[in-house]
């Protein structure tokens, strides 16, 4: 499960649910309700890959890697435009 990883990332860099609820500017009950319901967005992985000092990638059968950034992250102005 996706949130297996994300605690296993978390504690490989040394940092809590805690730690992300923070981030979220959530309480850590709801960032613990978000983790065992596994509910998370592309743009949610990408935040935490990047507090983690993670990167997030696809990589192709060939080698070649595409990166997810902060920058790909959809901004609230995209989605009304969208």
């Amino acid at each position: 499960m996706v949130s297996d990883k994300i605690r296993s990332v978390l504690a490989l860099a040394g940092k809590r649910p805690t730690d992300l609820a923070r981030l979220y500017g959530t309480t850590q009950q709801s960032m613990n309700n978000k983790i065992s319901l596994n509910r998370f967005t592309a743009d949610d992985l990408i935040r935490i890959a990047e507090f983690t000092g993670c990167r997030l990638a696809f990589i192709l059968p060939d080698g070649s890697q595409l990166f997810f950034t902060p920058e790909d992250i959809r901004r609230k102005d995209d989605e009304k435009e969208a």
